[in-house]
């Protein structure tokens, strides 16, 4: 369904109210050019089966939510290049602004407070939503993110090569093959999917909404987004930290550098978990946001 949050349309979809008005809300945001789908339907289940609501929402600019073509991309190269030398990215819109999104998201249905849980950048919106926005936080889960501080390590050589390689061609078949190139670089070596299993899920995306001009502006919104690590030690919300050992596109040490800047956030280590969120993962994710979220609300009653 569509909502109006933050003046923009917004597509969400809300699982587990209705009947189970009460239940604790987990709001999914997903990462870099990806959409709500991409948090699998097994895995916001598995949420709900533990007593939660839960919300997911298309960011701005990708899936079914409103676009930002009218902005244009910019140089996409010299401002990598700003980014490089230090010098300050120029974007569409922030980080911030796709924050206050989310918390239209919650305004639109009338959620006073949830726990935030995010991806990548997800877990980057989610991290601003827990610093400026206290109030709205029951608790932060960053999963697979990073704190943006400078001086971290990047992704491994062959992956930022290929995030730079563009697909051979334009049809359906080129570009779910080349998303599949990719998605092998980063995928979680413990829990590897078939091409057969990755195809099924990128076609399925790709019919639903492929915009990757958003995913450029939203790529600018990242590099824009410098002043992050200094707004983290602002957050007071119970955190938990959530990075695979073997994340080759933001290695483990980003995680971790999140979690010593947030006030008394805890970190685990994922074993074997890359940058995707295969099955096995999604069950040990859910494993521990679960019992986090249940105790940071019993800790708020008290």
């Amino acid at each position: 369904m569509k909502l109006t949050a933050n003046g923009l349309q917004i597509e969400v979809d809300d699982t587990g109210g209705g009947s189970a008005d009460g239940r604790p809300v987990i709001l999914l945001i997903m990462g870099l050019g990806m959409q709500l789908i991409a948090w699998p339907t097994a895995f916001v289940q598995q949420l709900v089966d533990a007593g939660f609501r839960v919300v997911r929402h298309d960011n701005r600019d990708i899936g079914l939510s409103q676009g930002f073509d009218h902005a244009g991309t910019g140089n996409f190269i010299w401002e990598t290049i700003r980014h490089r030398l230090g010098l300050k990215v120029r974007s569409a819109y922030t980080l911030q602004d796709m924050t206050r999104d989310s918390i239209g998201v919650l305004d639109a249905l009338g959620i006073a407070k949830a726990h935030i849980v995010g991806a990548s950048m997800g877990g980057m919106i989610a991290q601003r939503l827990a610093a400026t926005a206290p109030h709205r936080a029951a608790s932060l889960v960053s999963i697979m993110s990073s704190s943006g501080a400078r001086g971290l390590p990047g992704p491994r050589r062959e992956v930022a090569a290929m995030l730079m390689r563009r697909p051979l061609g334009k049809s359906e078949a080129e570009l779910v093959a080349h998303s599949i190139r990719l998605l092998r670089l980063i995928q979680s070596p413990a829990y590897p999917q078939t091409d057969e299993e990755l195809a099924e899920r990128l076609t399925f995306s790709m019919r639903r909404a492929y915009h990757p001009a958003g995913m450029l502006r939203q790529m600018l919104a990242i590099g824009a987004d410098d002043e992050r690590p200094k707004v983290l030690p602002r957050i007071q919300s119970p955190t938990l930290v959530l990075h695979g050992d073997a994340d080759a596109l933001v290695p483990i040490a980003c995680g971790e550098d999140s979690a010593r800047r947030i006030p008394g956030a805890q970190f685990v280590a994922v074993p074997g978990m890359g940058h995707d969120l295969p099955p096995e993962v999604c069950t040990i994710l859910a494993n521990h946001i679960a019992p986090f979220a249940h105790a940071a609300d019993a800790k708020d009653k008290t």
